[in-house]
Formats: structure tokens, C-alpha cells, sequence
């Protein structure tokens, strides 16, 4: 029987997990951020009574999944960290202390999201009800989120082009 991979089917890859939840996490983040919100705002549901609502129950349920993709992301680089043995050439990407860095950082930056940016935007719009003029701590904690979200995209292709490279190095050998 000839073999199609040099991988065997019971291996686990945790290189390709990790690169999947990201491609994954990064492709859900950029839907909602160029997709769903532009078309929204364009719609006019921005103006609507209960969009604050509406939002927050979109972003609760979105940070949710963000913070479970970084804790897989997290998992699986110090899963692929604790393989290397005591003398060996650190050559790998995805087990790099760069690896290790951005995996932190993406969840901070999905707890940060989660626990501290999300709820106090919403509650910020629930309590302007009808008034029209946004508060400048609305506006500085939209400045935070878009910061954050660059830097996110940015870590996480990083951490993309370390782990495609151990990837495809695995069908090399």
C-alpha cells in the first residue's frame, strides 16, 4: 500500500488545527466587520430604538466564539510548545515564543471584547434611548474596538503564515 501523506491517519496535526481555527476566527471577524456592520449601518438599523439591544445580543453571542477560538488557538500552540524535546533546534513557527505571544494576545483581546468593551458599549446605547447626540466615551471605546480589531487581524495572519509554514514543512519531509 503506498501512502499519500507522510502523515499517518491516527496523528493528530495540531498545526492544522490551530491553522484552521484561525482561518476560521479571522474569516468569521472580517464577515462581521466589512459585511454585517457596514450593511446595517447602510440599512438604517443603527437609528432603530433596539439596535442596541439587537447588537449586543449579536455581539454576545460572537465574543462567545471568539474567546473559544482563542482558547484553542492558545491550547494548541502550547500543546505543539510541550512537544519539542529538551535539545532541539527550535526551527518550528507555530511553536516559537512569537506563537506563544500572539496566542495570549488574542485572548486578551477576545476577553477584553467580551467582558469589558461589548457590555459597555451596549449599555452606553440602551441609555441614550431617544436622544441623538453619541457620547464621546462612545466614541473613544469604537476607537479601542478598531485598534483591537487591527491588531487582531494583524497577530492572527502572522500567526497564520508561521503555521501554513510548519504545514506544509510536515508534507516535506
Amino acid at each position: 500500500m503506498t501512502s499519500i501523506s507522510k502523515l499517518s491517519l491516527r496523528q493528530f496535526s495540531w498545526d492544522s488545527a490551530v491553522l484552521a481555527v484561525t482561518l476560521f476566527w479571522l474569516s468569521s471577524s472580517a464577515l462581521l466587520d466589512f459585511l454585517v456592520m457596514p450593511l446595517m449601518y447602510e440599512s438604517g438599523m443603527m437609528e432603530q430604538p433596539g439596535f442596541a439591544s439587537a447588537g449586543y445580543s449579536l455581539f454576545w453571542a460572537f465574543n462567545r466564539v471568539e474567546v473559544l477560538c482563542a482558547a484553542l488557538i492558545l491550547t494548541g500552540l502550547l500543546v505543539l510548545r510541550q512537544r519539542q524535546t529538551e535539545f532541539s533546534l527550535l526551527v518550528s513557527g507555530s511553536r516559537s515564543r512569537w506563537s506563544m505571544m500572539i496566542g495570549v494576545g488574542l485572548l486578551a483581546i477576545a476577553l477584553l471584547y467580551t467582558y469589558l468593551l461589548t457590555p459597555e458599549m451596549s449599555a452606553l446605547g440602551i441609555s441614550l434611548g431617544e436622544t441623538t447626540a453619541i457620547p464621546t466615551a462612545m466614541n473613544w471605546m469604537h476607537a479601542a474596538y478598531w485598534g483591537l480589531e487591527v491588531l487582531k487581524l494583524a497577530a492572527a495572519g502572522f500567526l497564520l503564515r508561521l503555521c501554513y509554514q510548519d504545514v506544509v514543512a510536515q508534507f516535506d519531509r
